[in-house]
């Protein structure tokens, strides 16, 4: 963990325990650092998107650390304007071969299950509204730079 990195390390299990009793009220740095590990404790445990992950970052270890970093700075510049983050989802994304709108749904609905686990209904709410659309740009950019096809979605590698 880096000083200024709220995110722990070693990374927890699969499903942080407990979850908490209490959900948060209001979206800050911490509850997306909170949000963005227990997330990827699940993805990197799931059937679809484990692979993914395992194939692009390794199993975990301190290589998971600088990306759960740059996620958690993703959230924030989405969430809270902050500007944290200054990099290029597109492009990471369309480098990964063989994605395909499955592991966009897949990400959506453990996205939206786990923002539901730590946030009430409004906060939970509001990053299920900005991952649905990132997850519809990000499959037609993939799309798009794969084939020049804006309707082909990520399904397409040619």
């Amino acid at each position: 963990m880096t000083p200024s990195s709220p995110l722990p390390s070693p990374l927890p299990s699969p499903l942080p325990s407990p979850l908490p009793t209490h959900r948060r009220s209001r979206i800050d740095e911490e509850g997306i650092a909170d949000l963005v590990v227990a997330f990827y404790a699940r993805a990197r445990h799931d059937h679809v998107l484990g692979p993914v992950f395992l194939a692009a970052l390794g199993p975990e270890g301190p290589e998971w650390i600088p990306h759960l970093e740059r996620v958690a700075a993703f959230w924030s510049s989405v969430m809270l304007a902050s500007g944290r983050y200054l990099g290029r989802p597109m492009q990471a994304h369309a480098a990964l071969p063989g994605l395909s709108p499955d592991h966009f749904d897949r990400w959506l609905t453990l996205f939206e299950a786990t923002a539901a686990d730590l946030f009430q209904e409004r906060e939970a709410t509001a990053f299920a509204l900005r991952a649905r659309r990132m997850a519809a740009a990000l499959e037609q950019g993939i799309g798009l730079s794969r084939d020049g096809d804006p309707g082909s979605g990520a399904a397409q590698t040619s």
